[in-house]
């Protein structure tokens, strides 16, 4: 998926959990954000990966794309690593959305993620989209009224 998929994505991921939960949904949303382009630091020409070149290199070099930071190994130790900081819930709660929305996304692409890293098992839904393909619109146009929908009421 491409940079303004997975950002609505996770806008939408993080609208919807915060209709269920107390966290704040100005908090949740903008952390939200950042979780969801997260995953894409092992991508040069990501969103994310154009803003910190040399982490990304780096990433990219150690495990590639849509491995180690599409899996739910990367999850937990972001959560872990978000834990010593001692931030407010939502924040730790927005990341992890807006992350396991990317993932989500992605395994919804015809080459999928490694989920179960460092298993070399890829996973994808059974229903699979070209990355910035019309089918990619459609999906990016449903997100925006679950935003729409869910986000009625809540600021």
């Amino acid at each position: 998926m491409t940079g303004k998929t997975h950002i609505i994505g996770g806008i939408a991921a993080c609208v919807v959990t915060s209709r269920f939960t107390a966290y704040d949904p100005l908090l949740l949303t903008t952390a939200g954000i950042f979780g969801s382009l997260l995953p894409d630091i092992c991508h040069g020409g990501s969103k994310i990966g154009r803003k910190v070149p040399f982490l990304s290199k780096i990433v990219s070099t150690l495990f590639g794309h849509r491995t180690f930071t599409h899996s739910l190994l990367f999850l937990f130790l972001i959560q872990v690593l978000l834990s010593l900081f001692h931030l407010p819930d939502g924040i730790t709660a927005g990341v992890l959305v807006g992350a396991a929305s990317h993932l989500l996304l992605d395994a919804a692409t015809k080459n999928g993620i490694k989920l179960l890293y460092p298993f070399q098992m890829t996973f994808r839904l059974p229903l699979t989209v070209r990355t910035g393909g019309p089918a990619e619109n459609g999906i990016l146009a449903v997100l925006v009224l679950l935003i729409v929908y869910f986000g009625q009421g809540i600021m």
